[in-house]
């Protein structure tokens, strides 16, 4: 009974800021990695940063010094905050477990981020 339940996208302008949210249940987030994933049209789902128990983060080459990784251990949630975003963003943002780099749930419905002018 592992749930995860993303929330906080929206229409943004391009060189603006958005934080999504991960709300998690059945998983403590601080003893495990978690990653935010995100699939934009035509295109594969990929893993856009991660964080494991120990503070240790990882970020998707085109995401690294705008977007930043982070949980929030009194809410049992794992949030990203995206900084100077452009179109290229625009996706649906997913987040999961991870267990050696790969995701361990069935995906969630995820949160529309759009980057437009």
């Amino acid at each position: 009974q592992v749930h995860l339940v993303e929330s906080g996208g929206g229409l943004v302008q391009p060189g603006g800021s958005l934080r999504v949210s991960c709300a998690a249940s059945g998983i403590i987030v601080n003893f495990v990695t978690m990653g935010w994933f995100r699939q934009a049209p035509g295109k594969q789902r990929e893993l856009v940063a991660s964080i494991d128990g120990t503070d240790i983060t990882n970020y998707l080459d085109s995401v690294k010094g705008r977007f930043t990784i982070s949980r929030d251990n009194a809410k049992n949630s794992v949030l990203l905050q995206m900084n100077r975003l452009n179109p290229e963003d625009t996706a649906v943002y997913y987040c999961n477990l991870l267990i050696r780099t790969r995701p361990a749930y069935d995906w969630g419905q995820g949160t529309q981020v759009t980057v437009s002018s």
